[in-house]
């Protein structure tokens, strides 16, 4: 849909003549790499695989040191190098990969610490609360390139945690963060600067994976600089966010980057749009849960799924907000956790607990749909049977959770169909007559060509995906990161046609026929 002439006025305001900054070059659409990384994500976490929470897996913590909550209690008891890497080895195998890509699982998020890469350099522990402990986190790089290379194999992408769940000096209270100590130490001088190098010796290795390993790994799709932080100010943290990113970028320009929006959204998207213009997107990470609040609490399930599906609502409107803001930007909104938990508070009274969760899950899955390029449900298993809200595994097999997710087309795709030609062609004409329509209310200059040169571009990059397989995929790709190509388009196609401030027209033809090829495909193929 087009926008209020409101929205016209503030983006011809803020949209020049001519390029500003670096030519943004995404690469080839039609690679395994650039698919894993741009499709529409629909992930879990892999949690308490390496960065342990004893809620998830109690197993690994049977002779830790107390208080026996965090990676620090394990490696501080007696046997920890063979009890982690014991767990390592069976908390998640090909098996597990297997059922999730059954089920239309396209992406993981895997949790680590900085400890976790100490066998890449072991300078990275020194001064820190793992020194000398590399001995029994040295073996876990090892297994997290096995990770990939098994995730790979059944066309799984990894947002390789590479999320950095576990910071030097923590960067928030909570346990998982490395260490079972309240104090967070995460902004001295010091502890920022280790980060960026522990994220720098990440992001290399992971530039090695792809030019070195034998076969190249390229289901990669990002890291995330941390997670969940809680810092003594949000100037301080957005001044750290920037000189990392600068720095991960001359490492690797290409790697798309995550960064938490601490339930801030509206201001860390801003804080993105500010950032200097590069050639792979930065993604904001959102979290949410409705279970741990005293509203949350005293809040009816059904409420808490009717207000996640109303559009007027304020988290609905938040989502379109942002999400708005940040395809503008070139970037995405993500939902990096999510669950299916409710507090027992929001289950009273005579109602089917079963049919209220599987509501409140489908409710967001919609809103996530809708607004996100991607997300990652918290968590895939736990240890212990028949955690519904918390276990993707068992909430999938209770029935509460769908039993795939995504796009499974029907019938084969060919390349080339004249019949999709024809499709195109009239699926454009209705598009630039209603745009037309649509502008005509409004006085002003307008160049529609472009509209219709944008429509072109974005059908075939829709198409692009939507044929191209990767691996044992069951689930079709979907173009979910849209912001970031729409830009580059919109840059193309004022290097050959002329820069104007009608630049947005080819920016909503774009957007439009992405959507309007996925429809396609379903309706024909599907």
């Amino acid at each position: 849909m087009s926008p209020t002439f409101g929205n016209l006025l503030n983006k011809l305001k803020h949209t020049g003549s001519s390029p500003a900054g670096p030519s943004v070059e995404l690469g080839d659409i039609g690679t395994d790499e650039q698919v894993y990384r741009y499709r529409k994500q629909r992930g879990v976490n892999l949690g308490s695989w390496f960065v342990l929470e004893r809620w998830i897996a109690d197993t690994p913590f049977a002779q830790a040191a107390p208080p026996g909550q965090s990676d620090l209690d394990v490696a501080r008891g007696p046997h920890a190098k063979e009890i982690l890497e014991r767990h390592w080895d069976t908390w998640i195998t090909n098996r597990d990969f297997e059922w999730l890509a059954a089920r239309g699982i396209n992406s993981v998020r895997i949790p680590i610490g900085y400890y976790h890469l100490c066998s890449l350099d072991r300078s990275l522990l020194s001064g820190t609360d793992f020194h000398g402990l590399d001995s029994v986190f040295e073996g876990a790089w090892i297994r997290l390139v096995r990770a990939v290379e098994t995730a790979q194999s059944f066309g799984i992408g990894v947002l390789f945690a590479t999320d950095l769940h576990s910071a030097p000096g923590k960067q928030n209270q909570d346990s998982h963060s490395g260490t079972s100590a309240s104090t967070v130490l995460f902004a001295t001088r010091s502890n920022l600067e280790l980060t960026v190098r522990v994220l720098r010796t990440l992001l290399s290795a992971v530039r090695s994976l792809h030019s070195e390993h034998n076969p190249p790994i390229n289901n990669i799709i990002g890291i995330e600089l941390l997670n969940e932080p809680k810092p003594p100010s949000h100037s301080t943290l957005k001044d750290w966010y920037g000189k990392a990113i600068k720095q991960l970028r001359a490492v690797d320009p290409g790697l798309p980057i995550y960064i938490s929006d601490c339930w801030m959204s509206d201001d860390y998207a801003h804080f993105v749009k500010s950032l200097p213009e590069s050639t792979a997107p930065v993604c904001l990470d959102h979290h949410l849960y409705r279970c741990f609040t005293q509203e949350d609490i005293s809040t009816p399930a059904a409420q808490h799924s009717i207000s996640l599906m109303d559009p007027n609502a304020p988290t609905p409107q938040t989502f379109a907000r942002v999400a708005g803001l940040l395809e503008d930007a070139g970037g995405a909104l993500v939902v990096g956790e999510w669950s299916g938990a409710l507090n027992p508070g929001s289950l009273q009274g005579p109602i089917d607990h079963r049919e209220e969760r599987a509501g409140y899950i489908a409710a967001q899955l919609a809103l996530f749909e809708q607004h996100c390029a991607g997300w990652f449900f918290w968590t895939y298993r736990k240890q212990y049977h028949g955690d519904q809200g918390w276990s993707f595994r068992d909430a999938v097999e209770a029935g509460v959770f769908p039993d795939r997710v995504g796009v499974y087309s029907k019938r084969n795709a060919p390349v080339h169909d004249p019949d999709r030609v024809a499709r195109k062609a009239a699926a454009l004409s209705q598009a630039i007559g209603r745009h037309t329509s649509y502008w005509a209310q409004y006085r002003g200059h307008y160049e529609h060509w472009r509209f219709s040169k944008g429509y072109d571009q974005g059908w075939e990059d829709g198409y692009r995906f939507l044929l191209h397989s990767v691996a044992n995929q069951y689930a079709v790709s979907e173009l979910g990161f849209q912001g970031p190509w729409k830009k580059q388009r919109a840059r193309e196609h004022g290097v050959e046609d002329g820069f104007s401030k009608n630049l947005w027209e080819y920016e909503h033809g774009y957007v439009q026929a992405v959507r309007d090829a996925n429809l396609d495909f379903q309706a024909v193929y599907c």
